[in-house]
């Protein structure tokens, strides 16, 4: 039927020069179902005709049925036979629609045609249907966009934008293209574009994609893409390829369907040949033709590639791009599932959660000195403490790095060293320095004219949600790894946040690939999913047996490199991913067994002539129809439950308010110092606490949930604190990090290199 039976060899493109789905809108414009309407009306005149006697004008009808429903299938099946030589579906029921004809069966002839072509006109509509779903993401685009040239304000089409273009972005209005923010700060709202429910705080130099809602106030973009480059373009472009590839069960639907069209028809040549050796000619002629009807393997065709257009399709309006339905069928199989941990656990946003001091020195002080040295520095950690420091920053003078130690220079006219425990000694700060390194902290130590003032504490933090999407794997069924290059320690105490067991560190791209391989090997039939940004996993990522990534918005490399790409940041969207695969696939075996079982029913009940011709058409027709309807499921996407539970607790230390060594001790050990009057945040009755964030939270690493945990879940507490800090939020004593199969791990001394 369609393009997948009647007439592979022609595309139908139904794409209009705008890139807008120029098919049926409504289901009584599709051709077929008009002319199967005409033919119904027909055969309804033709009986009528017949029971008032007039068989002349009965046979005309009827044949005018036959006419005017074979008219939508007949000439695409004879065009493909002889200059295709392809012998299809359409062709199979061309064969039976003469041969009923011939044999004198115009009713039956007539019913074969209208049923058939109700069932391609439904199969028509429910793909350009589903193709219009995804194409209406371009209609996130605006018909005209703001734009400032010369001076003043001028309305202009988005195809008329050019690179570095200023478009004037009002309060409730979208994104016309890709951009970069150059005046104002506002909130963006992605639903449309990423799947995810939470606006996004933007200002001067952060990305606007085409589609963004500005949800606050008016914004000045400088445009970096145009109209037809833009994300929100490339992803359509990259799904439309996508839903043309084909998966594990497209082929196998192929590779029955491809041989089954010619046996058919040697099956019924046999049939007629035999009964006419063996019997009456006629009858099994006439049998022999209901075989033809009865064995065509059209349900087949359409069982998965209409599956797989609407579940590639709803997956992109959830915020997730599946490049084809082999890797929509790979996420379907998935059991273990191996996580990078920066960027993808983490969002690679390192920052400072705490700061002690000694010697009489102040938070301040001992921030602005280390800022000073790290001002011209490239180091993940030095836009941290930069930011945590402000702007009043000292310029530092003489400045050298001590590879793999840390930096020194001038300050002031004092000499400043800067750099990680062993290359500066801790002195009395040693162990609240272990202490914060325990939790997964990176420390560096400040010195002035060979005088300890302080440590600095920064970590890239975990994400809200991370500890929640493990949850949810697990309820999948799925085994959670962690795999990152980051040292055991950091990497300990963020698998024991986010609840991970299977954890490997110290591991180097070529490293992840081996152990991907490994992973594979221990999956049994399951497959390997490795999730990641797509560009440092790279190897890991093309060695699962699907590879996601992270994140991938306006990201070309991730999105070519990966299988399968999470356009947002909301790492939830990764179990709904896989839910969704599984789903779709269970949708692609039901509709292939559904069409292999009709097809073996069929045959031997029409040889023996069980069923007639007319009674076997209608039962093939109403089963495409049922397949077709199943596979329309798959279309179904469900977004993300809002995200407003998930809130961050740690926030970056800022000058204003110093954070206390008590606050920072009670911190890392999970305690709180005497002085408090609660013995937490949630219970303190202190609220004006010296502490840059909440005592309790400082050195959190997973952020703090509204609803309630789970009974099996634990949440980090001091150790030997037993069942809790107090009775109001008393929790377990936090577990210590099972390594399960992929440990054990050597630990790494270098933690200025974490």
């Amino acid at each position: 039927m369609g393009a997948e039976c009647c007439a592979p060899a022609e595309s139908d493109n139904t794409a209009g020069p705008e890139g807008r789905e120029q098919g049926p809108e409504r289901l009584w414009q599709v051709r077929e179902l008009q002319f199967a309407v005409l033919a119904g009306a027909l055969l309804l005149a033709a009986w009528l005709t017949g029971r008032a006697g007039a068989e002349a004008p009965q046979t005309v009808l009827d044949l005018s049925a036959v006419a005017v429903g074979a008219s939508t299938f007949v000439p695409a099946a004879v065009r493909n036979l002889f200059r295709h030589r392809h012998i299809g579906v359409g062709t199979l029921m061309t064969i039976a629609a003469i041969g009923a004809v011939a044999l004198g069966q115009f009713f039956e002839a007539a019913m074969l045609g209208m049923l058939f072509s109700i069932a391609e006109g439904l199969e028509h509509y429910a793909v350009v249907r589903t193709r219009r779903g995804l194409r209406a993401l371009l209609d996130l685009v605006p018909d005209t966009a703001s734009v400032l040239r010369d001076g003043r304000e001028m309305q202009l089409s988005p195809d008329n934008l050019v690179l570095g273009d200023v478009i004037l972005l009002r309060p409730g209005q979208r994104a016309a293209t890709d951009g970069v923010i150059s005046t104002g700060r506002t909130s963006l709202d992605l639903s449309a574009v990423t799947g995810e429910s939470m606006p996004v705080e933007a200002g001067p130099g952060e990305a606007v994609y085409a589609g963004a809602i500005n949800g606050g106030g008016a914004i000045e973009v400088r445009v970096t893409a145009l109209a037809k480059d833009s994300s929100l373009a490339r992803i359509v472009h990259i799904v439309e390829e996508a839903q043309e590839r084909k998966g594990a069960g497209q082929r196998l639907a192929d590779r029955l369907a491809k041989p089954l069209v010619p046996g058919i028809v040697i099956l019924s040549a046999l049939i007629a040949g035999l009964g006419a050796v063996l019997g009456d000619p006629l009858l099994w002629l006439e049998r022999a033709l209901v075989v033809l009807v009865a064995a065509s393997p059209c349900a087949l065709a359409i069982a998965v590639p209409l599956t797989v257009v609407s579940a590639i399709g709803a997956a992109s309006r959830t915020g997730a791009l599946v490049k084809g339905g082999l890797a929509l069928e790979q996420l379907g199989t998935v059991r273990i599932v191996a996580l990078d941990k920066t960027g993808t656990l983490t969002r690679n946003e390192p920052r400072v959660i705490g700061t002690l001091t000694a010697h009489g020195a102040t938070e301040v002080q001992v921030l602005r000195l280390a800022a000073a040295l790290e001002v011209r520095s490239e180091h993940p950690l030095a836009a941290a403490i930069i930011a945590a420091a402000g702007t009043d920053v000292a310029k530092a003078t003489n400045v050298s790095a001590v590879v793999g130690h840390g930096l020194r220079g001038d300050v002031d006219g004092s000499h400043v060293r800067l750099g990680r425990p062993g290359f500066i000694e801790p002195a009395h700060l040693a162990e609240e320095v272990e202490r914060l390194q325990a939790r997964g902290a990176t420390v560096v130590l400040v010195e002035r004219d060979d005088v300890l003032l302080g440590a600095i504490a920064v970590r890239d933090e975990l994400r809200a949600e991370a500890a929640d999407t493990v949850r949810e794997l697990r309820r999948l069924g799925v085994t959670v790894a962690m795999l990152t290059g980051d040292n055991i320690r950091t990497t300990h105490a963020l698998a024991e946040a986010a609840g991970i067991d299977a954890v490997r560190a110290d591991l180097r791209p070529e490293g992840k690939a081996a152990l991907i391989t490994e992973l594979r090997a221990q999956g049994g039939r399951g497959g390997v999913a490795m999730v990641g940004d797509g560009i440092n996993d790279a190897p890991a990522l093309a060695t699962a047996d699907v590879g996601i990534a992270m994140g991938a918005m306006g990201t070309d490399v991730a999105i070519e490199t990966a299988d399968a790409a999470l356009m947002g940041e909301d790492l939830r969207h990764l179990p709904q991913l896989l839910r969704h695969a599984r789903r779709s696939r269970r949708i692609m075996l039901q509709n292939i067994g559904m069409s292999l079982a009709i097809i073996a029913a069929l045959i031997p009940l029409a040889a023996f002539g069980v069923l007639g011709l007319a009674t076997v058409v209608f039962i093939h027709e109403l089963a495409e129809v049922l397949i077709i309807a199943n596979a329309i499921r798959a279309a179904k996407a469900t977004p993300l439950p809002d995200a407003t539970a998930f809130a961050p607790t740690v926030r970056q230390a800022t000058p204003g308010s110093p954070a206390s060594n008590e606050a920072v001790m009670a911190a890392a050990g999970g305690g709180a110092s005497e002085s408090d009057e609660g013995c937490c945040d949630r219970c303190s009755a202190d609220s004006g606490a010296t502490s840059t964030t909440p005592k309790g939270d400082l050195l959190l690493i997973t952020a703090r949930v509204e609803t309630a945990p789970p009974p099996s879940s634990k949440s980090l507490a001091a150790p030997g604190s037993g069942a809790g800090c107090c009775p109001g939020c008393a929790t377990d004593q936090a577990p210590e990090v099972k390594q399960g199969t992929l440990v054990p791990i050597q630990p790494s001394s270098d933690t200025r290199n974490s």
